[in-house]
């Protein structure tokens, strides 16, 4: 019976992410988001739970991808499809938004085979693209010159699946210890999130992505460096 438990979570994970995916059709965003954090929250716990239960399983890794597809992948393509159908005449334009979902399709396949991958991510990560994604409504709401325009968000879509495709070296907070020294920089990235988010809310999810790339970079030079001296 164990062995069900985490593949159920993926499957809510996934099932969380098609009414996320309705919601935003329908333009109600913010239960839109609710439906990512639902997925995310889903998402971490399967492989948890899987880890802890012994219950690991090649079924739930491809799974988890499928399920991924839809809440990380799916779900943001249809917000930049919405967006973009508010931003302009064009009646084909609104689909490009879809390309997203086609790069974190190509993402999640490239770190199922990729050993690279298990303790830190290569590329941007679908979970922190989505919640990027998502928050562009917010924005939006409070700033429609910085959102409502094509070329924002077409610059938008290529940037986020150039990223999502790309060698940079991300990490995991997955922590293979407590300890303050080889995750010093997680922590501080940890806080600050908590912090940015709440004081600027949905503003803050950009903000979170670039002190994401910029603690990534600092964290693994501080390794090279560990490495070097032991």
């Amino acid at each position: 019976m164990k062995k069900h438990i985490p593949n159920t979570l993926t499957c809510l994970n996934l099932f969380s992410g098609c009414i996320g995916v309705l919601f935003v059709l329908k333009g109600e965003f913010l239960l839109a988001f609710y439906c990512v954090v639902a997925s995310g929250i889903f998402d971490f716990f399967d492989g948890m739970i899987a880890r802890l239960l012994h219950v690991k399983s090649d079924i739930g890794k491809e799974l988890d991808s499928l399920a991924d597809v839809i809440s990380f992948g799916f779900l943001p393509g249809a917000v930049l499809y919405k967006l973009l159908e508010a931003s302009t005449d064009s009646v084909y334009l609104p689909y490009l938004g879809f390309i997203v979902t086609a790069f974190s399709a190509l993402r999640l396949a490239k770190f199922n085979i990729d050993d690279r991958q298990t303790s830190e991510f290569i590329g941007l990560n679908t979970p922190m693209n989505a919640f990027f994604i998502m928050s562009l409504p917010f924005i939006g709401a409070v700033h429609p010159a910085w959102i409502y325009q094509p070329w924002i968000l077409l610059s938008i879509v290529v940037m986020v699946s150039f990223l999502l495709v790309s060698e940079i070296r991300l990490f995991s907070m997955k922590l293979s210890s407590l300890g303050w020294r080889e995750n010093k920089f997680k922590y501080i990235f940890l806080f600050m999130s908590i912090v940015l988010l709440v004081t600027l809310r949905f503003s803050a999810l950009p903000l979170i992505l670039i002190s994401y790339f910029i603690f990534s970079l600092l964290h693994f030079r501080l390794q090279k460096r560990q490495d070097k001296y032991n």
